[in-house]
């Protein structure tokens, strides 16, 4: 008898998925044709409800592309990515410093690669606007009036709770609430600069804790690009504006990624990617 041909085994991050998002159900089948994984995915139409919605999506490496994106799947990025400590920039060379230059570019951010958001469209029903504010809740965080998606209101008020708690005794968690001006999340909008792609406020899972006073530090790399066009990625981290450590980690621990790791840095943001966090 002819031994039975064995499958490649599935891939690891899927099981990183599941972590992730429990109530969400990943079904992986291998296609020897495509040779990659068919991902059957089912997720409640609204939390705590029983009736569900059902996606199919290819591996496609990590990317969790529809059939019909296949084709172009090296225009997009994997989920699941390196997320660490930003280098300080003191450290970096010339190459690296032309790279971030090349990398910010208004023509690298219109042509480079991007996140593919199609899970992201099915998880959160952000397909259109219309959609989504179905699913985008009225709330507060830090006492500042706020909009968030559904899915993310648990683990955003378990944040609060936590940095609520230490700034009882932590005089630095305190003058930083005191200090809170705004907490910006739902905003159905696109990224400035990339010729049409979503931000992950439209999906109301970031969220920008911007201060009353910046006391003269930068907060946002385009904004500091507007001052220093050639230089601004050399900005050295004690003069940018950062929420204490203590809240960055809390953050991370409930499953948002903070965007003053990023290259380009954005240090009032905070994006809800456990799959991220869990994939380090």
């Amino acid at each position: 008898m002819a031994e039975e041909k064995k499958l490649p085994d599935e891939p690891v991050q899927l099981e990183i998925f599941r972590k992730s998002y429990p109530d969400v159900s990943f079904e992986s089948f291998y296609n020897e044709e495509k040779n990659d994984w068919l991902v059957k995915i089912s997720a409640p139409i609204f939390p705590d409800k029983e009736e569900k919605k059902q996606t199919e999506l290819w591996w496609a490496d990590g990317r969790l592309l529809p059939e019909d994106e296949l084709e172009n799947k090296n225009e997009y990025w994997k989920l699941i990515y390196q997320y660490s400590k930003l280098k300080d920039p003191q450290e970096m060379n010339a190459e690296e410093i032309e790279e971030v230059r090349n990398f910010s570019s208004s023509k690298s951010r219109q042509t480079s690669q991007g996140t593919p958001m199609f899970f992201f469209d099915f998880l959160y029903a952000a397909k259109s606007k219309v959609i989504i504010e179905d699913h985008i809740a009225y709330s507060t965080f830090l006492g500042k009036p706020t909009k968030i998606h559904e899915r993310i209101k648990t683990p955003l008020l378990n944040v609060e709770k936590r940095i609520l708690k230490l700034a009882n005794d932590d005089l630095e968690i305190d003058e930083f609430i005191k200090n809170l001006k705004s907490a910006d999340a739902y905003n159905w909008r696109v990224i400035e600069g990339t010729g049409g792609r979503k931000s992950f406020h439209s999906y109301g899972i970031a969220v920008d804790l911007i201060p009353k006073r910046l006391y003269g530090k930068a907060i946002f790399w385009s904004w500091t690009r507007d001052k220093n066009p050639k230089n601004w990625m050399l900005t050295p981290l004690e003069k940018r504006w950062m929420p204490p450590q203590k809240v960055i980690d809390i953050f991370e621990d409930e499953g948002f990624i903070w965007g003053g790791n990023w290259i380009i840095f954005d240090n009032m943001h905070f994006e809800y990617h456990p799959e991220i966090l869990k994939g380090r």
